[in-house]
């Protein structure tokens, strides 16, 4: 991974309310694993003291760094976290890149 593309994730983690919204989109994507339930914005938005379209706002920052991904199922949008992505940046924190 280049410092361009590293910058850009850790920019866009850097932001509190950025930051809990990737880890709650973690966090219920691992548990709908285990129950074949999906991760809705809808059901985050619920979960957290952000209002709609901050959250949207934070989504858009999340996707432009390729931290997530974001599916249309009807009118509700489904978020997926990138894990491609998360063992690029486990390997870059653990010095072991190429």
């Amino acid at each position: 991974m280049d410092t361009k593309k590293a910058a850009k994730i850790f920019k866009a983690l850097s932001h509190p309310n950025r930051l809990e919204l990737y880890f709650k989109i973690a966090e219920m994507q691992e548990s709908s694993f285990q129950t074949e339930s999906e991760c809705f914005v809808s059901d985050i938005i619920s979960s957290l003291n952000i209002g709609a379209p901050t959250i949207s706002h934070h989504i858009k920052e999340l996707v432009n760094a390729d931290l997530i991904y974001t599916e249309k199922k009807g009118k509700f949008l489904l978020c997926r976290v990138n894990e491609e992505l998360v063992e690029e940046v486990r390997t870059l924190l653990s010095l072991k890149h190429k």
